[in-house]
């Protein structure tokens, strides 16, 4: 959780508040035209980006606790890929199964391509064929997702492969692809809605001339003008500090 962030919103907002109660406190003296400046208005901004602070807070902690679960969902998936491929292998399907499994766990796993597993581009007359070397990147938790998809369906086309712990049977390995889908998809929605909401208090915050920051600037301007540089009033709201996003 970007902490250091949330804590300078939240001092930005907890500061926008203490000058709209000195501003209260001015009485009468503080009377500017400018309808975004008026006590009102403020209060309004004020509750915006109280609601819109939260929101981002609330959704980012959804979004870790969303990517904690996947995490640990994915965690015993390479040792189940070869649990998997030393079953699949002892089950009497045949040698070049056991090798489509093979090349499958080692995509699960992460490891890189051998130099007998490199596909070559078709010959064109006139140029040399460049190898194409299998990545080793596919690393993410859509592919390994998709790895695992393929690994069931190739097991799963082998009657031969029936085997009597639970953990290993076709089932299983089913029910386990769909969490692990879910888990994965949860992680996607819940960073669109964080994104969507830290865009969202950004904009009320931070935007140029109508944004929370540059308003308490105008705020601190008007009463400088108003009740001058070395006034007292200008002395209260002077050391309130408001940093826009770097």
């Amino acid at each position: 959780m970007n902490t250091s962030q949330d804590s300078g919103n939240a001092t930005n907002i907890a500061n926008f508040r203490n000058l709209i109660n000195f501003c209260i406190g001015f009485g009468a003296g503080y009377n500017p035209t400018k309808d975004a400046l008026k006590i009102p208005n403020l209060q309004s901004q004020l509750t915006t980006a109280n609601t819109l602070l939260q929101q981002s807070i609330t959704n980012e902690t959804v979004y870790i606790q969303a990517t904690d679960t996947r995490r640990d969902l994915f965690a015993p998936l390479k040792p189940l890929a070869t649990k998997i491929l030393n079953a699949f292998s002892v089950s009497g399907v045949p040698d070049s199964a056991v090798a489509e499994v093979k090349t499958i766990n080692r995509k699960i796993q992460g490891k890189r391509a051998s130099s007998g597993e490199k596909s070559t581009s078709t010959a064109v007359e006139g140029e040399t064929p460049q190898p194409k070397t299998i990545s080793s990147s596919q690393q993410s938790y859509e592919y390994m997702v998709e790895h695992f998809y393929t690994l069931i369906e190739l097991i799963r086309s082998h009657s031969v492969y029936n085997p009597n712990e639970d953990a290993l049977k076709v089932s299983t390995l089913q029910a386990y692809l769909t969490d692990l889908q879910n888990a994965n998809s949860n992680v996607m929605v819940a960073n669109t809605a964080w994104t969507i909401s830290r865009a969202a208090r950004n904009k009320c915050l931070y935007s140029p001339e109508t944004g929370l920051i540059d308003t308490a600037l105008d705020v601190k301007n008007y009463i400088k003008a108003v009740f001058g540089t070395s006034s007292m009033e200008y002395g209260m709201v002077k050391g309130l500090n408001f940093k826009n996003l770097k």
